[in-house]
């Protein structure tokens, strides 16, 4: 069983840990605020049923593949990157950490020759790389060319994130910049956005039937409403029409609360990763319609979702074309007390069959050696580090037809062949070699022995994969292997939105 976990509250948001629930006696005021972590790692961890009985297990790479990196560009060695926003000659990169750190903006990387990128411009504050505020989550909504950027304050924690104790005082915000024409290289702040609930994940859902209209979909677990969807058409004028708001309730299932979802390319249907209250399916297509105060419904009874033990579902996505969705399941390094019962064997991917949406069933789970009992028994109290400070766990998706990109933190970047569905197969992965030192560690992900924290949604543009380690800067890398044309052929792709060559991969029927 793992350990319980503190989470933070805000003003009506989510509820603070007491002293009895966490189970350790914390002394004045200043450790009270120090006390806060990341959304995406509340837990409760009790032991869930999965309905999949079979024995996770590595499988043996069936045929070669390789991922090439062509370019690098470690970002002035800050440490702490992620958000990964991709477009034209330019990609975005956010900071995991708040503006009391050097370089905690967000930069902008001219990708023009993918072999030679670098660094040409850093948005600081106010616009970002404030105290007290990390620009974790960004999206490019290529219609109205506007860079979007979640800059999370209430997820800015001073023990994981190396953030200011001030942030959970302070609202989450939505930043919209220009980057037409000559704006691309130095972004253009034009309008904000404060949701009525603090968000942690956003899809960015084009509407592939009315030109000009786009929704972001939010997972808000800090309060009671855990989905808030906000009609942005108009984000350029100022103007933000939150539509819909949803949640459920699963009784005795530990941390159930959305961690995050993904939609279809449709809009009518939504796939849910509730941490420990699994995974399910639920019907959006009221929203996607335009009906005045649409219904989310759910359509799959909570009887029949899938769960496991541990942190749960973290993110969930669809292949294109296919029934079956990849769902990750991320989990932390440890630091005692506030961490205690993460680490060995973190946590890894699942594939689950929706031919019965009403039903759905995991077919399979797909694991690197690390993610395995006899690898944690080897860690000893001799080992150095123990791997503590690390983790390999899976996090990030994006896919096609038959290939998944996972980032895996330690794991680095894993390609697995899912062809099979039942036997997801690893064809490449990539693991960089780290810069030999940064400006600030992660404290949970990198403060270890382990120095690779692939962490971002992989975006595919050109070809060419786009990635994001925590450590040690944005990568370019090229696939080659099976199911290659798949890849060589995108113009753009990425796991957290319906966007680019995601309509050409899943044709959206007439309605």
């Amino acid at each position: 069983m793992r350990a319980p976990f503190l989470a933070q509250g805000r003003a009506g948001g989510g509820v603070p840990w007491s002293e009895k629930q966490v189970g350790t006696k914390l002394e004045g005021a200043t450790m009270k605020r120090i006390i806060q972590i990341g959304l995406c790692i509340l837990l409760i961890a009790l032991p869930g049923a999965s309905a999949f009985a079979g024995r996770h297990q590595v499988r043996p790479a069936a045929a070669a593949g390789a991922l090439e990196q062509i370019g690098h560009e470690p970002l002035m060695n800050r440490g702490m990157n992620a958000a990964l926003a991709v477009r034209g000659d330019y990609a975005y990169v956010g900071s995991r950490t708040d503006g009391l750190h050097p370089n905690a903006g967000l930069m902008v990387v001219d990708i023009s020759d993918p072999a030679a990128p670098s660094v040409v411009h850093q948005i600081g504050p106010p616009a970002a790389g404030n105290i007290g505020e990390t620009t974790r989550e960004m999206r490019i909504w290529p219609e109205k060319e506007l860079l979007i950027v979640l800059n999370l304050a209430s997820n800015c924690s001073y023990l994981i994130h190396e953030c200011s104790p001030t942030s959970a005082t302070m609202d989450d915000v939505f930043r919209f910049f220009d980057i037409s024409g000559e704006n691309a290289a130095a972004p253009k702040l034009v309008g904000e956005y404060v949701p009525s609930v603090n968000p942690h994940e956003f899809f960015l859902w084009d509407d592939p039937k009315r030109p000009g209209r786009a929704l972001m979909y939010m997972s808000t677990p800090g309060g009671g409403t855990q989905l808030l969807v906000t009609d942005i058409s108009r984000a350029a004028e100022g103007e933000f029409e939150e539509i819909a708001t949803w949640t459920t309730v699963i009784p005795e299932q530990g941390d159930n609360r959305l961690h995050s979802l993904s939609v279809s390319n449709d809009g009518t249907r939504g796939f849910i990763a509730y941490l420990q209250g699994g995974f399910f399916v639920i019907d959006t297509s009221q929203i996607a319609k335009g009906v005045p105060e649409p219904k989310i419904e759910l359509v799959t009874p909570l009887q029949n979702r899938v769960f496991w033990e541990g942190p749960g579902a973290h993110s969930a996505v669809k292949l294109y074309g296919r029934p079956y969705v990849v769902v990750t399941d991320e989990v932390y390094g440890e630091i005692p007390v506030l961490l205690a019962g993460h680490g060995c064997p973190w946590g890894w991917m699942r594939v689950v069959d929706i031919r019965n949406p009403a039903a759905p069933k995991v077919v399979s789970e797909y694991t690197l050696p690390e993610n395995n009992d006899e690898f944690c028994a080897s860690l000893t109290d001799n080992t150095p580090d123990r791997n503590t400070l690390a983790s390999y766990a899976a996090h990030n998706p994006t896919v096609t037809k038959n290939l998944v990109f996972v980032t895996w933190h330690a794991g680095g970047v894993q390609v697995v062949d899912l062809h099979d569905p039942a036997a997801p197969t690893q064809v490449a992965e990539f693991k960089p070699e780290p810069l030999p030192a940064v400006v600030t560690e992660d404290p949970v992900l990198s403060s270890g022995r382990d120095k690779v924290v692939m962490w971002s949604y992989p975006v595919i543009q050109d070809g060419l994969i786009y990635v994001v380690d925590v450590r040690n800067g944005l990568y370019i890398l090229e696939y080659s292997g099976p199911y290659q044309n798949e890849v060589v052929g995108v113009d753009f792709l990425e796991g957290n939105s319906n966007l680019g060559d995601a309509l050409k991969m899943e044709p959206v029927k007439k309605r």
